[in-house]
């Protein structure tokens, strides 16, 4: 049997968090059932991870972490604002519907009211979404491709209620349709309000 590291024990971790929270909700993810599913013993999980807060906060922060590694490549990318930003709503679609566990954890009553902690790890990783949004507006207001009244702080956090509300409609419907058909939709509303008129 090959030993792995703590790393890649705590990959495996998160991983079957976030597919057991997919499968049987948030409420029902024990320490033991995550322990099963990677095929180690519970005290192993906890080697790794203190408590089973530990471990959905670094689910969130990993799943973050891809997520503002795509928003990054837009912001750096030399393509116009507009197509940056409409592929960045696209891949963020892709990352989200990938990881269906997420929406169960972040729409759960363990994040709302049972766990501060987690609740702070989620304000704050919808901070600086919007935060890189509004500065990827801005960018396409002084590239002359976005309206100058466009307020960036406002259209960014349209932008990721638009992501959001879409992510918990498709949680709320069982995942039955392809949550990058929104893509399309996100982009319908946004592109009139944004484009220079």
């Amino acid at each position: 049997m090959i030993r792995k590291t703590g790393d890649e024990r705590r990959a495996e971790i998160i991983q079957s968090s976030l597919e057991l929270a997919s499968e049987v909700g948030i409420a029902k993810v024990s320490t033991q059932a995550i322990a099963d599913r990677v095929g180690i013993a519970q005290a192993t999980v906890f080697r790794h991870f203190k408590t089973r807060n530990d471990i959905f906060r670094a689910v969130l922060e990993f799943v973050a972490g891809n997520v503002f590694k795509a928003l990054e490549g837009q912001m750096l990318s030399d393509k116009p604002a507009d197509v940056r930003l409409e592929t960045f709503i696209r891949r963020h679609l892709t990352m989200v519907s990938k990881v269906k566990g997420v929406p169960r954890i972040i729409f759960s009553d363990r994040l709302h009211v049972e766990d501060p902690e987690l609740k702070k790890t989620v304000q704050a990783i919808v901070t600086k979404l919007t935060e890189n949004i509004s500065k990827l507006v801005e960018d396409g207001i002084e590239e002359g491709v976005f309206d100058k009244n466009v307020n960036p702080d406002q259209m960014a956090r349209m932008v990721v209620t638009l992501v959001q509300g879409s992510v918990i409609r498709w949680s709320i419907f069982d995942f039955n349709y392809k949550l990058t058909d929104m893509a399309d939709e996100i982009w319908d509303v946004i592109w009139p309000a944004l484009k220079k008129k």
